[in-house]
């Protein structure tokens, strides 16, 4: 299910027997984020019968929808289809902005030793000394372009090119709640204890995904991270359920330039 409008191509998928997949053909950046986001929003806004979640991510939106819900004529789903295509023709050819607040969301981050076990392996590939690494890590704002692959972990896109780095051969069985790592062309922060297989660089106290919270995670797409490094002492006696400093973004200043594209191809693995 193939289609073209403007200059985005994208493809219709099904994914298993409850979900679409809207697959573009860009490379995963800025501008294309922005263009799912809205999509999104569109959808959601459209409240299309049978429709139940919306998962955004680098290339791809995916609608989850259920089949008991769709009219039991035996074109409910093509009707899904048929609907979906047209709203994306309308958002590519009329495309609406992206709706609500964004922010600059700053989180501490300690890079001492103890909280960063691959510093010295990423040190020796990049050819750089921690400090540096750490300044230039914690030296620009990073795009949120998508949450997954648990709860709120965020995948951020503006990585210096300097500080790419590939993945671990083999990943870690316990990542820490909290840790900050590098994978390829990406960093990101992992909300859980959990495996994974990026270099972890640092730790924030904060705890980032909240259950009970409304919203439960610290960010959105679209937002922006901004790392603040901290000492060991900080980390210790920082409360881990404070808020972050957040400081609303002018949308009509914003400069995504800096943001940058991620690697060409690159999917969002753990």
């Amino acid at each position: 299910m193939p289609g073209s409008f403007t200059k985005r191509t994208f493809e219709l998928q099904t994914n298993g027997d409850s979900a679409l997949d809207i697959r573009f053909a860009d490379a995963p950046g800025p501008d294309l984020s922005e263009t799912i986001i809205a999509l999104a929003q569109a959808i959601e806004s459209a409240s299309i019968p049978g429709v139940t979640e919306l998962v955004p991510a680098y290339q791809c939106l995916t609608v989850c929808f259920d089949l008991l819900q769709l009219p039991d004529d035996g074109a409910g789903t093509q009707r899904l289809v048929d609907t979906l295509n047209e709203l994306v023709r309308v958002q590519l050819t009329q495309p609406s902005p992206v709706a609500g607040p964004r922010y600059q969301i700053k989180i501490p981050v300690c890079y001492a030793p103890e909280f960063a076990p691959d510093m010295q392996a990423l040190s020796n590939h990049v050819g750089l000394p921690a400090d540096q690494v750490i300044r230039r890590h914690s030296a620009t704002d990073y795009l949120v372009h998508m949450l997954g692959f648990t709860p709120g972990f965020l995948y951020l896109g503006g990585l210096d090119k300097q500080l790419h780095c590939p993945r671990k051969d083999r990943p870690t069985l316990n990542v820490p709640a909290g840790s900050v790592g590098i994978g390829g062309g990406q960093t990101g922060i992992y909300p859980q204890q959990t495996p994974g297989g990026w270099q972890i660089i640092g730790r924030t106290p904060l705890a980032l995904f909240r259950p009970q919270r409304d919203p439960a995670f610290i960010a959105r797409p679209l937002d922006r991270i901004r790392f603040v490094a901290i000492s060991a002492q900080q980390f210790a006696e920082t409360d881990p359920f404070a808020e972050p400093e957040k400081i609303p973004i002018d949308t009509a200043e914003t400069d995504l330039a800096n943001a940058g594209n991620i690697q060409k191809s690159r999917g969002a693995r753990r």
